[in-house]
């Protein structure tokens, strides 16, 4: 069966859609307070979505590239999302000055975060996931079949 660029793009564009879904949910509902290295987590997906509604409507012409684009863009929050794994398992300490309540120079006192970035959120109770992990595996995985569904050769069909 050939699965068509549009098709493609509707799928990473929903698929994007949901995790963000899903996340505000966690938020507004759970209340769960994300950190400030989570609501970078959340870019990548907008992203995403935009790259697979182009892709979407312009099919087969520069789909592949838009997708081969949002696979990129994937990989790019898996790595935020290993980042803040990190930060989590306290491997080392976060980039951004905000997760770490800095003194940040012209400021008076340092900021503090609402939720520290070393703090793991879990969303299913007894599964020993944070959010930032299943995050990393979930955009790890769908980069990978988005790059495997780019670079593989098209078929011709008579």
């Amino acid at each position: 069966m050939r699965t068509h660029v549009r098709t493609a793009g509707a799928l990473s564009a929903v698929l994007a859609l949901a995790v963000l879904a899903m996340v505000y949910y966690a938020q507004h509902v759970l209340l769960l307070t994300p950190c400030e290295l989570c609501l970078w987590e959340r870019w990548p997906y907008r992203i995403v979505i935009v790259l697979g509604v182009l892709a979407m409507l312009l099919g087969q012409a520069g789909g592949r590239v838009l997708l081969g684009l949002a696979a990129l863009v994937l990989l790019v929050g898996a790595g935020i999302a290993f980042l803040h794994v990190g930060v989590e398992f306290q491997w080392w300490n976060s980039p951004l000055p905000e997760c770490n309540g800095m003194l940040t120079p012209g400021a008076p006192l340092p900021m503090m975060p609402d939720r520290p970035c070393d703090a793991p959120a879990y969303l299913i109770p007894h599964l020993p996931l944070s959010m930032s992990a299943m995050d990393f595996l979930f955009e790890l995985t769908c980069a990978v079949v988005l790059l495997a569904y780019v670079l593989r050769k098209p078929r011709r069909f008579k």
